[in-house]
């Protein structure tokens, strides 16, 4: 959001799908690192603030099991997720700017999913 606010308006990286790959998730309250223990029973959606194709079909549980079983589609999921949040997130900035709430909304939100849930 950053590079938004200075001008960037293009962007290539990695950190979406390698984050993804590794078990990092990137959502509205924070970033979860599924592989923690504390996410095996908990069948909420990865990210309850998105309609992603992936919070509407798999569970933190079931993620955490894949990505600690090593199956490839963990990571795929994972990484399909933190492109869709990316993709929202880009999306939301435009609209603020548009709307001429970008300054505010981008301070609140760079707060918001910084932290590690």
């Amino acid at each position: 959001l950053e590079a938004i606010a200075r001008g960037v308006d293009m962007f290539d990286c990695v950190m979406p799908s390698r984050n993804g790959r590794n078990g990092m998730l990137f959502t509205r309250e924070g970033v979860i690192n599924i592989r923690n223990r504390r996410w095996a029973s908990d069948f909420s959606p990865v990210d309850a603030g998105s309609d992603s194709s992936v919070s509407r079909t798999y569970s933190k549980a079931y993620l955490r099991h894949l990505v600690i079983s090593g199956e490839m589609l963990g990571a795929q999921i994972a990484a399909i997720h933190n492109l869709s949040f990316y993709l929202s997130l880009v999306r939301e900035a435009r609209q603020k700017i548009l709307d001429g709430t970008f300054g505010s909304w981008k301070e609140e939100t760079v707060r918001r999913i910084s932290e590690r849930a």
